[in-house]
């Protein structure tokens, strides 16, 4: 079972909604799959980098799913115990929102953040939202043991996308531009929106 790759970055293939990395160590290639923000802050090719695996073994398949932090892989695994979560959703709440943000997120009991992650409707996030209190062991003030938690409980994406729709943008509008922005200031994240959609 592998649970950590330290090595060379030798390629980087990219696709709309998840990434994908080969990483070389010693003298074997493998293959991690990573989200979008991941595969950019790992950095140029050639470099060496360091990722914590979950290696998902099935009947007929094996994948490793690559994370920066101890913490992104434990959501990842929460994610994958909940009912009807595989891989490529849980890395698509994670592509969203990060494991301190995640936390947030249930404890607030917050649909509509979770609905900000592709493929999610407020069906799917409000069943997420319940099984994930236990998946995620949350303490009483919502936020995992150890962990600091940035000021204030509301998500700067969620306040962009009550934006947005405020100014009669579609949830589909607002997900598509939303997807791979992180951050907390709320003002630099609308801004940012509205040059993309004004783009498309």
């Amino acid at each position: 079972m592998i649970g950590s790759l330290r090595g060379q970055l030798l390629e980087r293939f990219e696709e709309a909604d998840r990434g994908e990395v080969l990483v070389e160590a010693a003298g074997v290639g493998y293959r991690v799959t990573v989200t979008p923000t991941t595969a950019v802050r790992l950095g140029d090719v050639g470099g060496q980098v360091f990722l914590y695996v979950h290696h998902l073994i099935r009947e007929a398949d094996q994948a490793l799913y690559g994370f920066l932090e101890r913490s992104e892989r434990a959501c990842f695994e929460a994610l994958l115990s909940a009912h009807g979560v595989g891989p490529a959703l849980a890395l698509s709440v994670l592509g969203v929102h990060g494991p301190l943000e995640l936390a947030r997120v249930v404890a607030d009991e917050d649909v509509a953040a979770l609905c900000l992650v592709p493929g999610v409707g407020k069906k799917t996030a409000t069943r997420l939202l319940i099984e994930l209190k236990s998946a995620l062991d949350m303490p009483v003030d919502g936020v995992p043991s150890g962990a600091e938690t940035p000021g204030g409980a509301r998500s700067a994406l969620v306040e962009v996308q009550e934006a947005l729709g405020g100014l009669g943008y579609t949830l589909e509008e607002v997900r598509s531009v939303l997807g791979d922005l992180a951050g907390d200031d709320t003002a630099v994240l609308l801004r940012e929106a509205l040059q993309r959609l004004a783009r498309a």
